[in-house]
């Protein structure tokens, strides 16, 4: 039996031991090296990973292995890249050497940088120096997003103007907006990159009305290589300044400067935004960020307890506890890597271990607010992903069957999915009276009960609701 098939079957039997949840979390993402002088080489992505799996699994990986072969006496775990298969398979049979990746970079750390000129002069925001690439941890609900913004980082041309990067608070629209500006000044220093938020953009707009000086505020803006600008929402029903914008924002465009725009929904969605910039921020890439499923929440929560060793000294986090945290902590990974830090840093000021029993004491406010509440805003949004309609068209005053329907149904998930009161459900659907609300219960479970496809929608999308997920 060659060495691939060993690990295959060493992996097997993990699994079925520990089950999938715990193999997922811990094993996943463990290639096989290779072997040599009775050693078999393991590798891993994070220190933290190594240490857990040494502290917990290290005999049974030796047992399972000398199972296999006995001539493997030892198991070596490594923090290691490059030769390393997660799926099971070694370059070579025998004597594999790995390539161990420093868990600290030895080039200078982008925080290092210099800021831009215009950064100095106060027109655009100062860059966190954590939000970068290698500390994005990427999953299914963000890969596109990613990529995306990877690609325009890394491009010497415009790829895609605009990127138009969309999604709920705290999801790491920010953190993929810091990266990208970050990227580009590593690898193309001349490039003049400014970023900011839309609330700044307004106020430096209207400075420059105050003054007088918009000539100079034109210049500033429309001299730049890379125009980022965050949270466009904000500008909603700002009409001067989003006359400026669509100016700046069109002159860019015609001389082919990359734009980089943020938002907590898609440009179709955008309330209260005139229709020709709507129109404008969807000629590029609209790529949306996903509310976080529970693997990509432990991947964060274990690259953040990892960051925590190599700057703080040994922390025991106990795996429970990252899995707890993943479970419950659903809302947004902000408040996720909030509920780790005060966690580790109760641990430290009172001098207690790190337990399931003492992180939900710690946190037992911040777990009460995460109990899963639907919102009218959550359900208005599914519904009308699954119907396939515009969200401003189910909030307008549109009466056409194709929207009045879906809006129906909205309203009846509302009533029963909610504590909401029918006057506060009506005016979260543009305005509309109580008497509104009632009409469209009655007429959907008058429905339910003579159309069996209505039904099913209904029951499908409450379903969604409850568990938390479906499609996005």
């Amino acid at each position: 039996m060659s060495l691939n098939d060993q690990w295959r079957r060493v992996r097997a039997r993990l699994q079925a031991e520990l089950g999938e949840a715990t193999f997922n979390s811990w094993f996943k993402q463990v290639g096989l090296i290779g072997v040599g002088d009775g050693r078999v080489t393991l590798s891993v992505p994070t220190r933290f990973i190594r240490n857990w799996i040494v502290s917990h699994y290290a005999d049974r990986l030796s047992k399972l292995w000398a199972d296999e072969d006995e001539a493997f006496a030892r198991v070596d775990i490594l923090v290691a890249a490059g030769e390393a298969k997660p799926n099971g398979h070694a370059e070579d049979e025998r004597d594999v050497l790995p390539t161990v990746v420093p868990l600290q970079s030895e080039s200078q750390p982008v925080a290092n940088l210099a800021p831009s000129g215009l950064e100095d002069a106060g027109v655009g925001a100062p860059l966190d120096p954590r939000f970068t690439f290698d500390a994005f941890v990427v999953g299914k609900s963000n890969e596109l997003a990613h990529a995306a913004a990877r690609r325009v980082a890394e491009a010497t041309d415009v790829s895609f103007n605009p990127l138009f990067l969309y999604g709920g608070v705290g999801l790491g629209k920010t953190h993929l907006m810091h990266a990208i500006a970050w990227e580009i000044r590593t690898r193309q220093p001349d490039r003049k990159v400014l970023y900011l938020s839309a609330e700044k953009f307004m106020y430096q707009f209207v400075r420059a009305l105050r003054f007088k000086d918009t000539m100079a505020f034109k210049q500033q803006f429309r001299s730049v290589d890379v125009l980022m600008i965050d949270d466009v929402q904000f500008i909603s029903g700002k009409d001067s300044t989003q006359e400026e914008f669509f100016h700046t924002f069109n002159a860019l465009i015609d001389h082919n400067r990359q734009v980089i725009i943020s938002a907590d929904r898609s440009p179709s969605d955008l309330e209260g935004i005139e229709e020709r910039i709507r129109s404008r921020l969807g000629w590029g890439l609209a790529a949306d960020i996903h509310p976080t499923d529970y693997e990509l929440r432990l991947g964060i929560l274990q690259a953040k307890a990892e960051e925590m060793m190599q700057k703080n000294g040994p922390v025991t986090i106990p795996a429970g506890v990252l899995e707890f945290l993943a479970h419950r902590i659903v809302s947004n990974v902000r408040e996720l890597e909030g509920a780790l830090k005060r966690v580790v840093a109760y641990a430290s000021f009172v001098g207690r271990p790190i337990t399931l029993d003492m992180s939900q004491e710690v946190l037992r406010d911040l777990l009460r607010s995460n109990d899963r509440k639907i919102t009218i805003e959550e359900i208005q949004r599914r519904v009308a992903e699954y119907y396939n309609v515009r969200l401003a068209d189910m909030l307008s005053a549109r009466r056409a069957r194709a929207v009045a329907r879906p809006r129906q149904v909205a309203m009846y998930l509302a009533k029963q999915l909610t504590s909401r009161s029918l006057p506060e459900i009506g005016r979260k659907f543009g305005g509309r009276d109580h008497t509104t609300v009632i009409h469209a219960v009655r007429k959907i479970d008058e429905l339910c009960h003579l159309d069996s496809g209505i039904e099913e929608d209904v029951d499908l999308l409450r379903r969604m609701l409850e568990g938390g997920h479906g499609p996005n």
